[in-house]
């Protein structure tokens, strides 16, 4: 009763299926592990953000270069700041007890001993960087040679929040905090990362540091997530598929072994039937009609012989009433 599972059609079903379920179970896990390793390191970020906040500072150079173990670490360095390249970058949000609330950061560069300059974002100031008012509370940088500790981040790119790669900013106004945007601006070498002052000066507030790039539960650890689900439900439906062609092979095998007809040839003979005794009933119909036609002509014929006939009886009467009054 099986033996259609030998036929060259089934042979192919049969050999997708073997392929198909293992490919998307596999590939299923897989998503799943990469969204557990984002899990793990979301976590081990956040445990070494804790420590970080307690642990002593390290010589900036040693952290070097920023990756997501030295991320958010404690780093020192020491120089003076170039108080005539002060920037500000505009729209940033800052969340804290209060929310999230508008501002900006304020930034400036310290020439370390080595001769490369740190960015170094001193604080943040609610307002509008554009507005007087409130660039007039930015309090100047500290004169003459200082250590400046605070925790280290990678440099940003078009994907941080709050970064403007457009540009179009006014002059004093830096859209993106990397070594690439500042490259034009001052007349002297970047590092490639900067830091965000622990302790700042009033009316300064601190910038928390951000997790590192791709150790955090955002939207592509979620999606990870999500194409777990659909790989484990393709090869549910490929499963499901393949019980339901099986069955219904396996139930027309069965019928054709009782000798059971399809209800489809069933109804084409019957219809060949009906087609039959349909043009059998017309034949008859039509003859039907052909002698009632006949019957109507032989009608007429008489009916016309009649007329005739009393017309010819009129005539004679009328002679002979003539020939009465001569």
């Amino acid at each position: 009763m099986y033996r259609f599972l030998l036929t060259p059609r089934w042979w192919g079903i049969n050999v997708f299926a073997v392929l198909a379920i293992p490919l998307c179970i596999f590939m299923g896990s897989w998503q799943l592990s990469r969204f557990e390793g984002r899990v793990q390191d979301h976590q081990q970020q956040e445990s070494r953000s804790a420590r970080a906040k307690t642990a002593a500072a390290r010589p900036l150079e040693s952290l070097l270069p920023v990756d997501t173990v030295t991320s958010g670490r404690q780093a020192g360095a020491r120089g003076h700041y170039d108080a005539g390249h002060q920037l500000l970058v505009p729209d940033r949000t800052l969340k804290d007890k209060r929310g999230e609330r508008q501002g900006f950061y304020v930034l400036d560069l310290l020439r370390t001993d080595g001769g490369k300059a740190l960015p170094v974002v001193r604080g943040w100031l609610p307002g509008d960087a554009g507005s007087k008012a409130d660039t007039a509370k930015v309090p100047a940088p500290p004169k003459g040679e200082v250590t400046v500790t605070g925790a280290l981040q990678a440099s940003e790119n078009q994907g941080t929040d709050g970064v403007q790669a457009g540009g179009g900013l006014p002059q004093g106004q830096l859209g993106m905090i990397s070594a690439a945007s500042l490259v034009n601006i001052v007349p002297y070498t970047v590092y490639d990362a900067w830091i965000t002052q622990t302790d700042p000066q009033a009316p300064l507030h601190a910038v928390p540091p951000a997790a590192a790039e791709g150790s955090g539960l955002d939207l592509k650890a979620f999606q990870n997530l999500g194409y777990t689900g659909e790989w484990f439900v393709f090869a549910g439906f490929v499963v499901f598929m393949w019980f339901r062609l099986f069955r219904r092979d396996a139930e027309a095998a069965k019928d054709a072994a009782l000798g059971i007809v399809p209800e489809e040839d069933g109804g084409g003979a019957g219809g060949a039937g009906a087609a039959a005794a349909g043009g059998s009933s017309g034949s008859e119909r039509e003859g039907d009609r052909e002698k009632g036609r006949e019957k109507d002509r032989a009608d007429g014929s008489g009916a016309g012989q009649g007329e005739e006939r009393a017309e010819k009886r009129a005539d004679e009467q009328g002679e002979a009433a003539r020939a009465g009054q001569v």
